[in-house]
């Protein structure tokens, strides 16, 4: 008899990833680049995409590849398949602050004679 093939329809996306703050959870950006229906002009368009990472292995600012898949939570239908490129991650340390020293006193206005 006819053997069941079973047949990949599954959606894929290519994104950056935004957020990886939660447990096995990243946040997927993917942007696309459409002409607007009335204008013509090229615009950019983003959505967000909770995915699911079993490893932890993506890190924020990696370009990742994503697959569709089995409702995981009330936002996750999307599964990591692979990271595409590694983003470049110059001098983060553990502790270090990286916000600008500002200082935060008011200058004292003098007053004219």
């Amino acid at each position: 008899m006819a053997e069941a093939k079973q047949s990949n329809n599954k959606q894929e996306k290519i994104g950056q990833v935004m957020s990886n703050k939660a447990a096995k959870t990243i946040v997927v950006e993917v942007t696309r680049r459409v002409p607007h229906p009335l204008y013509k002009r090229i615009i950019t368009k983003r959505n967000k995409f909770y995915a699911h990472d079993e490893t932890g292995d993506a890190k924020i600012g990696d370009t990742v590849r994503i697959v569709e898949c089995r409702p995981m939570s009330a936002l996750k239908r999307w599964q990591l398949a692979e990271i595409v490129r590694r983003a470049v991650q110059v001098g983060l340390a553990e502790n270090a602050d990286t916000r600008p020293k500002v200082s935060l006193k008011k200058k004292k206005k003098k007053k004219k004679k």
